[in-house]
């Protein structure tokens, strides 16, 4: 049976960070990385919606040890896959990459002091093993194979079509159709504005408000920094500008809530003047309870100026065979029905994990400063934060489990595993998140502790010194 210090499961952008900071810093280890998929990219060649674009800045969203080099801030779907595509061709990481590579299983004994992966390929191909010295889970946070799609009475009287974002068919016209997109998060501002330049019609069904908030497309200083200054120096200079303003932003949220809950929606107003509506707008819970929806260049507000795309904000009562009967007694009839209604979440990418036989319950788990988890040996997982850039955890988690390995080597030990003490720590959730995506998941994610370094600071700053600077020989990591 093969066997390598390192697996990494996942080769999309965490998978590709995480291949990065091994290949650097831990060059004497053997790595692979195993991709369930035909294609490189994860979120980013899985989805193929209109208007598929990243819902933060590619400076931050970006690697950053490889600067963002387009001038395009906010980057569509396409050009973020190619970036990522980009970066394994520069740091020579293709070669560790198997297509097609599904774990299924995944068996710790302590006999053996490491993992045994269960792979399937191909429905001809027999099911195979490979031994991991330590294992890093870079599969994102959500379920390839199912997104979450709520039962609507009388679907199935529906004549039109109905249709989930994360399975869009490429082939689907809906040129001077109508259309409904069912939601208000991040998906749904993007597919409007989209749908509307070629439909007749694009309705937002909106059971109730987000915040949005506008950003130009290009970042002006960032251009300008680009043309004056080396890439790196400047890509630096960027990301440090960016972590930083969009922390104060969330900090300010926190802090004020009322008073940036308006600032928000005296924005939109300023914007959409007249064709404004106050119950459109005006979010039910605090800014950043749920994250704030982020427009390029004004889109969805330009889409409803001039009519190509309206909000209604109602609960849906039925489906009908024209489009939708709300409860307020209004139908709004349609010809494409779009769920944009949210994610599923799956920790792990959804494999089967046993240490010495007990099968792992992801709801029981401790996370140990949001990348080990307790009494899981040898295991890291690359997740992103919830009020800023997902990237910027991932590479910090990164470095942190580069940094674990080469502890582990200078030491002698073969084997780390977190221990939480309940007699020391309180239990509590892990994320302090009201996004539906996340209630819905509280059985399945691990709970963190009171304080650190159990506790998952939503925090980059704070993040850097217990990540970038960590004490390896902390009394909660158990060597062997």
């Amino acid at each position: 049976m093969k066997e390598y210090d390192v697996v990494i499961i996942g080769a999309g952008l965490s998978g590709i960070c995480a291949a990065y900071h091994i290949k650097n810093q831990c060059p004497d280890k053997s790595f692979l990385i195993l991709e369930g998929r035909a294609s490189m990219g994860g979120t980013w060649d899985l989805f193929k919606y209109p208007g598929i674009r990243s819902d933060s800045d590619m400076y931050t969203l970006g690697f950053s040890f490889n600067p963002w080099k387009s001038p395009k801030a906010i980057a569509d779907g396409n050009d973020i896959l190619s970036y990522i595509k980009e970066t394994a061709d520069t740091f020579d990481l293709n070669k560790h990459i198997r297509y097609n590579h599904k774990v299924v299983r995944a068996d710790w004994k302590d006999e053996n002091r490491c993992w045994e992966l269960e792979l399937k390929q191909h429905a001809d191909v027999p099911d195979t093993m490979i031994r991991a010295k330590f294992f890093f889970s870079c599969t994102g946070y959500y379920n390839y194979a199912q997104g979450h799609s709520p039962e609507f009475p009388g679907s199935g009287k529906f004549q039109g079509k109905i249709i989930h974002p994360q399975f869009w068919d490429s082939s689907l016209d809906y040129s001077n159709k109508k259309v409904i997109v069912i939601g208000s998060g991040a998906t749904a501002v993007t597919l409007v504005p989209e749908m509307a330049k070629k439909a007749e019609k694009v309705t937002m069904l909106q059971r109730s408000p987000g915040y949005i908030m506008n950003l130009p497309s290009e970042d002006k200083l960032a251009n300008f920094l680009k043309k004056i200054l080396p890439a790196k120096t400047a890509h630096n200079a960027i990301r440090r500008k960016n972590i930083f303003i969009s922390l104060m932003l969330y900090k300010a949220c926190r802090r004020w809530p009322k008073t940036m809950a308006n600032f928000f929606k005296k924005q939109i107003k300023k914007e959409l003047g007249e064709h404004y509506d106050e119950k459109h707008f005006s979010p039910k819970y605090k800014p950043w309870d749920q994250r704030v929806c982020l427009i390029p260049d004004n889109d969805l507000f330009d889409a409803l100026k001039d009519g190509g795309a309206d909000i209604v904000t109602d609960t849906i009562k039925s489906f009908t065979e024209k489009g939708i009967l709300l409860d307020s007694g209004q139908e709004l009839e349609a010809d494409i029905i779009v769920t944009a209604t949210g994610l599923k979440i799956q920790l792990l990418g959804g494999i089967n994990s046993y240490v010495n036989g007990k099968k792992v319950d992801t709801g029981q788990i401790k996370a140990y400063k949001g990348v080990l988890f307790s009494n899981i040996p040898n295991t890291g997982i690359a997740v992103g934060y919830t009020n800023a850039t997902w990237t910027l955890k991932c590479d910090l988690n990164c470095q942190f489990i580069a940094g674990l390995i080469n502890y582990m080597d200078k030491n002698g030990y073969e084997v780390c595993t977190p221990k939480f003490d309940e007699n020391e720590f309180e239990v509590e959730p892990l994320l302090d998140f009201d996004a539906g995506y996340i209630k819905r998941a509280v059985d399945v994610l691990p709970k963190q502790g009171s304080k650190s370094p159990w506790k998952v600071h939503q925090n980059y700053y704070k993040d850097i010194k217990s990540l970038k600077g960590a004490d390896y020989s902390d009394k909660y990591l158990e060597y062997v």
